[in-house]
């Protein structure tokens, strides 16, 4: 649903020819796009073809049996008539009549929701009504926004709960899919070495970063609409930080670990303004670019005098016996100096120091894109005829460690697990009510205050107001530290 959209072109049909080309699932299976624009699968292809890399002469000739297992059917979204015609033309392909029993043998199938929020009410209505099948299972992917607050969610969820059952559901969040942020999980749970200082006794204070080096690139209408707390934060950030912060789940299964990651969001305070740092990009008179010369209100697509923030820091709180007293740092923005996302969890300092102030705090860095990495940062003896300390790392760069692993993009992860059934990397409904709970009255008050957000250049780290906000809660920045590139491939990162 949505197939002539930008999501469907860049991101789902590249991930579902990946799927293909590697042979991850029967041959025999159709991709039946739909959408409202009048057009042909050749039509299709064009718009796809120029985010699909083909590598050789047989790729070529797969890739043409993929466009072969495609069938386009265009139609309204909330017209009855057009999705009994989506039924039948899926029954003709399965081989029967009608969206139910016709036809012999099994035939699953599954929905991706590439659709813009106004019309997902009558789209999932009119798929549990019309399109759904009795002769196997039927799952839904649904993408975000999972509305704009609580009550807005609530009512998504429970118009969905009214339609599907929990197990059909897959909201799906591409930041679950990625390499790194898996690894979390065997990082924690398969190593003894980090199990007895994960607690608040050890870690002064753990920092969810994420940076895009763009502004809204004529997308200002859309981001307008949400932020980047709801775009970004409120999402893939918070199920970081879950991960991050979870007990050890009793199983490694779907359900385990999702009892977990919401039990740490039932501990989480709600937000307040006092929480948070916010932001807004201006023209870098500076910049290099064209692009880095406008700032946010520049966009053409974006309304005027806008106080929708581009960049924002909050402190989140975890009430329990773990993590109590230990800030947790989101932050993320646009139009900032590098692309990156990472974790930094950061040590207290070493009691009782004789080095004369030469220790500096011990950090475990998970770097999730782009450069795949896990470090810890440490003290060592500088080497020579000298006593003094420097810091160093142990480093796990995936570059370096796994040079032939060809390491999958999450959407094809994430849609290769809908296929299979499991559920462990997609939100629940209960985790989703939870992370609104703890957003809904920060939002709220920052739209009924119409608060400014502060100005910072493109390019920049962000507001100065930020890094002082998470010195002044217990984070220390040095500046100290450099990272040494392994001479064998490149590194993950520069300065810390």
């Amino acid at each position: 649903m949505g197939a002539s959209g930008d999501l469907a072109k860049k991101k789902i049909y590249p991930t579902l020819w990946t799927i293909f080309r590697d042979d991850l699932i029967p041959r025999k299976t159709v991709f039946v796009g739909y959408a409202r624009s009048a057009l042909s699968v050749a039509d299709l292809f064009a718009g796809i073809t120029p985010y699909i890399r083909l590598d050789s002469e047989d790729e070529r000739q797969l890739f043409e049996d993929f466009q072969r297992q495609n069938v386009y059917v265009q139609g309204s979204y909330d017209q009855a008539a057009d999705f009994a015609r989506l039924a039948a033309t899926v029954a003709d392909l399965e081989g029967g009549s009608g969206s139910g029993s016709g036809g012999e043998g099994r035939a699953n199938r599954l929905f991706y929701l590439a659709l813009p929020p106004t019309v997902f009410a009558p789209v999932t209505k009119l798929i549990k009504e019309q399109v759904m099948t009795d002769r196997g299972w039927n799952r839904v992917i649904i993408e975000k926004p999972f509305g704009r607050d609580a009550a807005s969610s609530a009512a998504l969820s429970a118009h969905l709960s009214g339609l599907f059952r929990e197990e059909e559901m897959y909201r799906i969040d591409h930041y679950l899919g990625k390499e790194m942020v898996q690894n979390l999980m065997i990082l924690r749970f398969g190593n003894r070495i980090f199990g007895p200082i994960w607690n608040r006794e050890n870690v002064a204070c753990v920092q969810v970063t994420f940076k895009e080096p763009f502004g809204t690139q004529g997308r200002g209408g859309y981001f307008d609409t949400f932020g980047i707390i709801r775009d970004v934060m409120q999402n893939h950030l918070l199920q970081i930080l879950s991960l991050v912060a979870m007990e050890k789940p009793v199983t490694p299964n779907a359900e385990d670990i999702r009892d977990e990651k919401v039990k740490v969001l039932k501990c989480m305070k709600e937000l307040k303004l006092e929480d948070v740092v916010l932001g807004q990009y201006i023209g870098n008179p500076k910049g290099k670019t064209e692009d880095s010369q406008l700032g946010y209100t520049d966009d053409p697509t974006v309304p005027a005098g806008s106080v929708t923030p581009t960049f924002a820091l909050a402190k989140c709180s975890i009430s329990n016996e773990r993590w109590d007293g230990v800030p947790f740092f989101l932050r993320c923005g646009k139009a900032l100096n590098e692309r990156k996302a990472e974790i930094r969890i950061q040590f207290r300092d070493v009691a009782g120091d004789i080095f004369a102030g030469q220790c500096q705090r011990n950090e475990l860095v998970i770097r999730v894109q782009p450069g795949e990495a896990v470090y810890v940062k440490f003290m060592t003896k500088e080497p020579g005829m000298t006593f003094r300390l420097e810091e160093t790392e142990l480093d796990l760069t995936y570059t370096n460690r796994y040079k032939e692993a060809i390491l999958p993009d999450a959407y094809e992860r994430l849609i290769m697990d809908v296929f299979s059934g499991s559920q462990m990397h997609f939100v629940r409904t209960d985790e989703l009510r939870e992370a609104w709970r703890v957003f809904t009255p920060l939002l709220h008050e920052i739209e009924e205050k119409k608060v400014v957000p502060l100005p910072y250049y493109y390019g920049s780290r962000g507001p100065r107001q930020a890094d002082d906000f998470c010195v002044a809660n217990g984070y220390k920045f040095t500046g100290t530290y450099q990272w040494k590139k392994p001479t064998t491939a490149a590194g993950a990162g520069g300065n810390s």
